[in-house]
Formats: C-alpha cells, structure tokens, sequence
C-alpha cells in the first residue's frame, strides 16, 4: 500500500517533468472510462517495456490500430523484480513509463503496482484487450471482465526474434569472454 501511494504521490510530483500521457489508474478511468468514451473505441495492453525493441513496437502499432485510443499497463519496478528477478528491470519505471507514452501509437502509459494488470483493467474495462500470442488465451489477465463487459480479447502474433530476456541473455554472454579475458 505504502509504494502504491508513494508511486502515485511521485507522478504528481514530476507532472511538470513527465509526458502528459503518464497517468495513475484514477486519471486513466476518469479520460478513458466507459461513460468518457465518446464512441471512441479504447484497448488496453500491458507489459513490462524494460528494455524497448522492435517486437514492442510493432506489437503496440498493432494494439493501437484495433480502436481509437491505446492505453498501455506497465508493471511497477517491484512488480518486475518479483516477475523477472533480481538486477530487473533495467530501466526504472518512470523512463519506462516516458519512453511508451513518447510513442505516436500510444495515448497513456498506467503503472501499476500489483503483479497483474487486473485491477486496471476491471476499472478501465476497454473495449479491447489486447497481449502478445506468446500468451495463452485462457492464461490472459481480465479476459473474464473484458469479455462480461461486451468487450474482446485479441492475441496479436508474437514477433519472433524479439524478446527482452533474451536480449540480456546475449548481452551477458558477450560480457562474459571479455571479463574471463581480464
């Protein structure tokens, strides 16, 4: 509860600093809720975004051309840590959150705290859901509340040849031979 507050109370803070597109669960549901919407069609994607590649890009150009608004869920820095381990993320929350919103395709970067995107979504309830075929349908956090709300659930193809992990995996592997070098 503390980090969610402090998270919170640290986007307020850094308004003035961060892209206008990073908001907290609240702002989200207030501009993109179901009675804000205005016949816009709005889809919801999340992820971790720790290390940004062309696979996230062309998997958010795709979210984005299902409706009218993307809003993208990024898991918080301790919700990383407790998915992918120690030393993860790379990039603290916050840059993560700026470098998405940066994005034309994107219209809103939510950090959120828990381990899924759930509570955002059950709030938000968008008329899309949208994860990366990597998932399993029956595996995707808030189909059951997307889908009783009249909205869908769509598996974008996952773009192989692109994943953060094995990225640092390569990344540790050829800084291995130069420290065994030394």
């Amino acid at each position: 509860m503390f980090i969610r507050l402090l998270s919170k109370l640290l986007v307020r803070q850094r308004r003035d600093f961060l892209h206008p597109g990073i908001l907290i669960k609240e702002e989200a549901v207030q501009r993109f809720g179901r009675e804000k919407r205005n016949g816009r069609r709005v889809v919801f994607t999340n992820g971790c975004f720790d290390l940004l590649h062309p696979g996230h890009i062309q998997s958010l150009e795709q979210a984005r051309g299902l409706g009218d608004v993307l809003v993208v869920g990024i898991n918080s820095d301790s919700s990383v840590r407790e998915l992918k381990g120690p030393g993860r993320p790379v990039i603290p929350e916050l840059e993560r959150a700026e470098i998405l919103a940066s994005l034309e395709c994107v219209d809103a970067v939510v950090i959120f705290q828990e381990l899924t995107p759930r509570e955002i979504i059950s709030a938000l309830l968008p008329d899309v859901l949208v994860k990366g075929g990597d998932w399993p349908g029956d595996q995707i956090v808030g189909r059951e509340e997307v889908e009783a709300a009249g909205g869908r659930v769509v598996s974008i193809p996952f773009v192989p040849g692109y994943s953060t992990t094995a990225i640092f995996e390569k990344m540790r592997a050829i800084a291995r031979p130069a420290r065994n070098n030394s």
